[in-house]
Formats: structure tokens, C-alpha cells, sequence
């Protein structure tokens, strides 16, 4: 019989499926523990997890600390650790303060509405490419004020970088994964030459006369990510989301009401959430639940396992609406969580708002399929049906 460790393979269909008693087991039996796929520690408990995240000392985002690389075009906010990081991240922030994001949640009602009304009557859909994609490609557009990008190309590219985080387990995805970053940093870069729209985006370019050509670089690197890292966390939000709705439909009945709208939808996003996990390099020796790990050693995080540890959340495996405080990390945490959180979560609220007003009731029609990514938990397709 293998051990639970060898029974934890991220890219098995059985675990893409349902991740959580596994990942239960392990918390319970070995919290802290060596992946040989991954060629790290894995962390699953959430009091762990909070710690490598928050200190930024002893566990490096940049692998530069510990003397590896990082290819020009992944220079990003992402790649840098604070302080380094301070002055790029508070630009996009700053930005991002500055825009109308009521005014973006509004126009994200009408899409969702608009395109709910269009396939009532019209039989089985896809909700991830008729809904979750033109929904979070939208958004994220509306955001940063740039031209939308044709939904089902923009989702190959954006698929291709998504596969190639799992490198690790899987080197064949590394390539795909280049290719597609450069043909969506060519988009950026078309972003930056072309007439500044309103948007996150002009306010960024506005402060560009004042900072260095590296400075520069990561700003356009940072616009890269933040728009095929917004749209990649916000559509599989979307899906893992709806897919929990389609088995509680009185969850969404309930989330009628205000009140329970916003504590109902960042739950959705703890009970199931998108982001599986990230990695860290350790920068020097450190005991992690009662484990030696040694400097240079990579440690993973298991968000997913911590969003439903007991011990930070009572009643962790039971979807509660109301749960507050909620402090999961479905977006990751803190100075290296997603930038875009705030709009991911104003996309997911426009849908889930629209999907409990529309006079048509939402059904499964099949079951769903996972994509085979082990960093991002999203559907690749999910069948619906809308009824009268």
C-alpha cells in the first residue's frame, strides 16, 4: 500500500478532481513533506503556509537570493521580494486605487446578462468558453483600458503559460509555455506604443518618465502578468465557483441577499479556490513543523490545503456564506498575492449577482473536466443549462 506521500501526485485525475482528502490526510499524518516531483517541501497546514509567506527574510521569491536565475521577460513585480519590489508594486496599486471599479463590476453585470439571456432556450453550453472566459478577458481589459484580445486565442496563450508553471512535473510544458509568454509580452508591448485609453494602464504609463529603463522593464512585465494572471485566476475562480453552485443551488438562492453576497462569494473562492499553491526558496536553514530544511531547498505552500485546515477555519470542508473573518488564500497572500484580486473578486460578484436575479435556472448538464494544471485548480469545460 503507498504512503500518502507517494499517493499525492498533483497531475492524477483523481486528485484534480477532488483534492481535499488527500490533502487532509497529509495534514493530518505528515503536514510537512518531501514531494519528489516537485523537488521541494510541501507545506499543508495554514499556520505553516501564513509563515513562509510572511517571512520574506528566510523564504525567497527570488531565486537570485540564493544564486539562481530569472529570464528577463519573467522580471516582474512577482519575481521580486520586498523591499525590492516596494516601488513597482505600490505604482500598480496606486493605479489600481485610482479606477472606477464599481463602474467595472457594472459593465461586468451587463456582459453576464447579456450572454445568459442569448443562450436560454439554446440547449447544453460550455460555461467556461461561453461564460468564464469572455467574462474575465472583459474585466481585465476594462481594467487596464486596453482592447479585449479575441477570447479563444487569448485563452490558448493563456493556457500555455498556465501549463508551463507546472514545469516541474512536467519539462515538456516549459517550451508551449515560453512561446506563449512572448506572443502575449508582443500584445504588451503594442499596449505601451499605442495612444494611452483610460484605464490602470495610462495612469502606470504616466509615471513611466520617471523611473529607469529596468524600471520599465518590469513595469511592462508586471502589466504581462497582471493581465494573463488576472484573467487565468479570475476564469477558473468562475468555474471552480459555478461547479460548487451547480451542486448547492440554494447557496445562490441564499446569495439573493446582500448581505450574504460578498462574506458567500469570497467563500466560494476559500472552499474551492483557484490557486493551488507557490514556491519559495529557502535562503537559510529553518525548522518547519518539526522538519530541518536546509538553505537553497524549495518549500510549496499548499494553498489548497490550508484554505481547509480546521485549525484556521471551523467547519473547514462545509461551504459557509457568512464565514467572517475569512482570511484564505485563494489568491495567494499579501505583497505576492494576485494584484488583480480586487477586480477578480468584482467579476465573480457580477455573476454570481446576475445568476441569482435571471428568471432562468441554472443547471448541470454532464459533468466537468479539470485541466491537468496542478498550480491553477480550474475546469477546462463545464456543461450547463439554463431553464425557464
Amino acid at each position: 500500500m503507498p504512503s500518502v506521500t507517494d499517493r499525492y501526485d498533483p497531475l492524477d485525475a483523481q486528485v484534480l478532481n477532488d483534492p481535499y482528502p488527500v490533502l487532509a490526510e497529509l495534514r493530518a499524518s505528515e503536514p510537512v513533506f518531501w514531494h519528489q516531483g516537485m523537488a521541494s517541501w510541501a507545506l499543508t497546514r495554514y499556520a505553516d503556509c501564513v509563515r513562509v509567506l510572511r517571512d520574506h527574510d528566510t523564504f525567497a521569491r527570488d531565486p537570485r537570493r540564493t544564486g539562481g536565475t530569472v529570464p528577463e521577460p519573467s522580471l516582474s513585480v512577482q519575481t521580486l521580494d520586498p523591499p525590492q519590489q516596494s516601488r513597482i508594486r505600490s505604482l500598480f496599486m496606486a493605479a489600481l486605487r485610482a479606477q472606477d471599479l464599481d463602474g467595472i463590476e457594472a459593465r461586468a453585470r451587463r456582459l453576464v446578462r447579456a450572454r445568459l439571456d442569448a443562450l436560454v432556450g439554446a440547449g447544453p453550453f460550455d460555461m467556461v468558453s461561453e461564460i468564464a472566459v469572455p467574462l474575465s478577458v472583459a474585466v481585465v481589459a476594462d481594467l487596464l483600458g486596453v482592447e479585449p484580445p479575441p477570447y479563444t486565442e487569448f485563452a490558448a496563450v493563456s493556457d500555455a503559460i498556465m501549463r508551463s508553471m507546472d514545469g516541474g512535473l512536467d519539462p515538456s510544458l516549459v517550451e508551449p509555455g515560453r512561446i506563449a509568454r512572448q506572443r502575449l509580452s508582443d500584445l504588451v508591448d503594442s499596449w505601451f506604443t499605442a495612444a494611452p485609453r483610460p484605464g490602470l494602464l495610462a495612469q502606470v504609463r504616466a509615471a513611466e518618465p520617471g523611473v529607469d529603463a529596468l524600471a520599465r522593464l518590469y513595469v511592462k512585465n508586471t502589466a504581462r502578468v497582471m493581465f494573463q494572471g488576472g484573467y487565468s485566476t479570475m476564469a477558473a475562480a468562475v468555474g471552480n465557483a459555478v461547479a460548487v453552485l451547480l451542486a448547492r443551488p440554494q447557496a445562490l438562492e441564499e446569495m439573493r441577499d446582500p448581505a450574504l453576497l460578498a462574506t458567500g462569494v469570497d467563500e466560494l473562492v476559500r472552499f474551492d479556490g483557484p490557486v493551488q499553491g507557490t514556491t519559495r526558496v529557502t535562503v537559510r536553514s529553518c525548522r518547519i513543523g518539526g522538519v530541518e530544511i536546509g538553505p537553497g531547498q524549495k518549500v510549496v505552500p499548499l494553498f489548497a490545503a490550508a484554505n481547509r485546515d480546521p485549525d484556521a477555519f471551523h467547519g473547514a470542508d462545509a461551504l459557509v456564506l457568512d464565514r467572517s473573518p475569512n482570511r484564505h488564500l485563494g489568491y495567494g497572500w499579501s505583497p505576492h498575492s494576485c494584484i488583480g484580486t480586487t477586480v477578480a473578486q468584482a467579476g465573480l460578484r457580477a455573476l454570481v449577482t446576475v445568476l441569482a436575479e435571471h428568471p432562468a435556472r441554472l443547471v448541470a448538464a454532464g459533468e466537468g473536466l479539470r485541466r491537468r494544471t496542478a498550480t491553477m485548480r480550474a475546469f477546462a469545460t463545464l456543461p450547463a443549462l439554463l431553464l425557464l
